[in-house]
């Protein structure tokens, strides 16, 4: 990606963050980057290809860190054989990870902020912010978990629950955090839970 599309892809993500995706035009744009309307449309075709590029930026990004952390990049139903592989310390390990990309990352965080923002406005961005934040990362863990009971790393139980249980605190100590910046203590948190939820869970154990 050449340095002025990417420079738009940026500029926009941020006011999209802070204004809301409806609220921003392509002249916003535009007058953000001290660039005209047509030396943008040479990049883009219009606020929605902007934003469609956003989106898969982000997907690109969670497939390259899912295979940096040894977890799975694709869906169950794709390919089930590689969530066999996951192990306890990785799903750990990503988890932590996940967390402090969500509130460390430039263009996670204004990503994150932009679908809060706009969920309750427009239904496309709260189903994507359902795919990426809510339901998707619980329908995730629980195929991942229905793999741990099969091969016996985890207790028998049902795995919708354990997603449940096992993703509820990182989605809230995301937002606890949105308030105090006390990343720290909600990062020792997050691990002295999942530390728990393995005693709790693990066959091992």
């Amino acid at each position: 990606m050449n340095n002025t599309k990417e420079k738009i892809l940026i500029a926009a993500l941020h006011l999209f963050a802070r204004d809301g995706y409806e609220a921003v035009s392509v002249s916003d744009i535009a007058k953000q980057l001290a660039i005209t309307k047509g030396a943008l449309y040479k990049h883009y075709q219009n606020k929605q290809d902007i934003f469609d590029s956003i989106v898969k930026r982000m997907y690109e990004i969670d497939e390259q860190r899912s295979l940096q952390y040894h977890v799975p990049e694709l869906k169950y139903e794709d390919d089930p054989s590689i969530y066999k592989e996951v192990s306890l310390d990785h799903l750990k390990n990503f988890t932590l990870a996940q967390f402090l990309f969500w509130l460390d990352d430039e263009f996670a965080s204004a990503f994150r902020k932009m679908l809060v923002l706009e969920q309750y406005r427009n239904k496309e961005m709260a189903e994507l912010y359902h795919q990426c934040i809510v339901s998707g990362p619980v329908d995730y863990l629980k195929d991942i978990f229905q793999e741990m009971m099969h091969h016996r790393i985890l207790k028998k139980d049902d795995p919708q629950q354990l997603a449940i249980e096992f993703y509820a605190p990182f989605y809230l100590l995301i937002n606890m955090n949105d308030l105090s910046g006390d990343k720290e203590k909600y990062l020792k948190l997050l691990q002295n839970y999942m530390d728990l939820f393995v005693q709790r869970h693990s066959i091992e154990s």
